[in-house]
């Protein structure tokens, strides 16, 4: 949350030409109903069935294109061998301390943070990122945040 996959999957798409998904709103398009209420109504392995799903229907049916995933979708499923093998799996690596400026000027968009005061955001943000890096490091790329411009996305991806 807050790395830029998306607005970066999208600008990344429009350079290459190629189709771009963000696999959460594929899901909320498909199931009629937002994340949060998915979430709410369904619970988290209901979720996380249908983000494995709506990630395999997307990449099994597409040649080439860019993806924004849920920042949990690695973490699922065995999804990170899934992403490798289907095309290049991305990181975009960013410190935590940035990652907390931003989710701060956007928490009222984000339903899991909204209600958390600065020093639980931190803590957020930290469990998040603990719990997950083991699968975010499977990536076939890792772009560090000081690095993270189109340009530099694009040469990774065609001289890695």
């Amino acid at each position: 949350m807050g790395s830029g996959k998306s607005y970066w999957g999208r600008k990344l798409s429009e350079k290459l030409r190629l189709p771009f998904f963000d696999l959460d709103e594929q899901i909320e398009s498909s199931e009629g109903k937002t994340i949060s209420q998915i979430f709410a109504e369904e619970g988290e392995e209901y979720f996380r069935l249908v983000e494995k799903d709506a990630l395999h229907i997307i990449s099994e049916s597409h040649d080439s294109f860019i993806m924004a995933t849920g920042g949990g979708t690695p973490c699922y499923f065995n999804n990170i061998d899934f992403m490798n093998k289907s095309g290049t799996a991305v990181w975009i690596n960013t410190p935590i301390e940035l990652l907390h400026e931003r989710l701060l000027k956007d928490k009222a968009h984000r339903p899991l943070i909204k209600n958390l005061n600065d020093v639980q955001l931190k803590g957020f943000i930290i469990k998040k990122f603990s719990d997950r890096k083991i699968y975010y490091e499977q990536a076939e790329m890792v772009v560090e945040e000081d690095e993270k411009s189109l340009e530099k996305i694009v040469e990774k991806l065609f001289h890695a």
